[in-house]
């Protein structure tokens, strides 16, 4: 099952990218290959949404249950779609003396068919980083930029 997991430290609260992340309605406005959402039911703590990605002609919808525990988490847990499995963790904490966050997001997915599977490893690195260049670039969008940039937290 591929896994991916990146650390990042962004000039804004944990409370405003908890809310970026969580606005699962405005991402196809800024994420690439997500075409469109439709969120059936949230509440403060739980969410649960269908998501229609795409690339070229291929066209999927996944359902996710969404578990959000304000500012500090947010857990994706796959419902229905192509894959066999996939889970979607954020962590957001603030950092003490500092307008900054720390961001901790993590992907692991399985496909059903093993051929995506081993095709999707090959891309999976880069496409990660397109995601998560599309979520700092929509916080800046919202909350403007800092002359502080984005740092990867070892």
């Amino acid at each position: 099952m591929p896994k991916i997991q990146e650390t990042r430290r962004l000039p804004y609260s944990a409370e405003q990218m908890f809310d970026l992340v969580a606005d699962v309605d405005r991402y196809p406005e800024f994420l690439p290959w997500v075409i469109a959402t439709r969120v059936k039911r949230d509440s403060d703590t739980e969410m649960t949404a269908d998501m229609l990605v795409g690339f070229k002609a291929l066209r999927e919808k996944f359902t996710s249950r969404v578990i959000k525990d304000r500012p500090r988490t947010i857990n994706v847990h796959y419902v229905d779609g192509p894959l066999r499995d996939l889970d979607n963790n954020w962590t957001f904490k603030d950092v003490p003396g500092e307008h900054a966050c720390d961001i901790d997001f993590c992907v692991d997915f399985a496909f059903k068919n093993i051929m995506f599977e081993t095709l999707a490893g090959q891309y999976i690195d880069r496409a990660f980083r397109k995601m998560v260049g599309a979520f700092e670039a929509r916080a800046a969008e919202l909350y403007g930029s800092s002359s502080s940039s984005a740092q990867s937290v070892a």
